[in-house]
């Protein structure tokens, strides 16, 4: 099984492609490499697989580094399932996992981030948790984001040292890390990994 995240960049228009397309080509390539795990097409589209555990942080991480920038969210679209065909290049390979992605992105709508896999209950249990965190997700501001992405970035580190990479007191970065709901994210993580594993 495979995690395919089909995404595209919102409001991507109303900025120069220099300020965001570096930023999500080094967030995609953080999970895999270019074109037999990820691309980018049509301008601010891309696909990236992924590993089925490792989907949702990845969605998480790419939504942190596109947030850097004021006025910038991404839309993300998990799916999960089999890769029937390897083209060499992710946006002409085919199976489960890329049809449940496709679907899973045609049918976002008001929501930024989503799941579909073979699995009914799965889904609706982890959409529900994904609405509920999106409400604080889709509410990070560029500073919050930079702290999140730089925490994810360096699982091992406390706070005091993520403090000293980013230039900010211990008491920013808990404050921040609050604000963004970042345990409950982990948490998050954590419970759509051990659920993953029981399907």
């Amino acid at each position: 099984m495979v995690a395919i995240l089909t995404g595209d960049i919102k409001n991507s228009t109303e900025y120069k492609t220099a300020k965001w397309l570096p930023v999500l080509k080094k967030a995609l390539g953080h999970y895999g490499k270019e074109p037999t795990e990820w691309e980018i097409y049509r301008g601010d589209s891309f696909q990236l697989q992924t590993a089925p555990e490792r989907a949702l942080e990845a969605s998480v991480y790419i939504k942190a580094c596109i947030k850097q920038t004021r006025g910038l969210d991404v839309r993300i679209a998990i799916g999960l399932g089999e890769k029937t065909y390897d083209a060499g290049k992710i946006t002409e390979s085919n199976g489960g996992a890329f049809v449940h992605s496709g679907k899973c992105f045609e049918n976002l709508k008001k929501l930024n981030l989503a799941i579909k896999t073979p699995n009914k209950v799965f889904d609706e249990h982890i959409n529900l948790l994904l609405e509920l965190a999106l409400l604080t997700m889709d509410n990070w501001t560029p500073a919050i984001s930079k702290t999140v992405k730089t925490a994810m970035e360096n699982p091992d580190l406390n706070q005091k040292e993520l403090a000293s990479i980013l230039n900010k007191s211990q008491g920013n970065i808990s404050e921040e890390l609050n604000k963004a709901g970042f345990d409950e994210v982990q948490k998050m993580i954590h419970f759509y990994r051990t659920q993953l594993a029981k399907l």
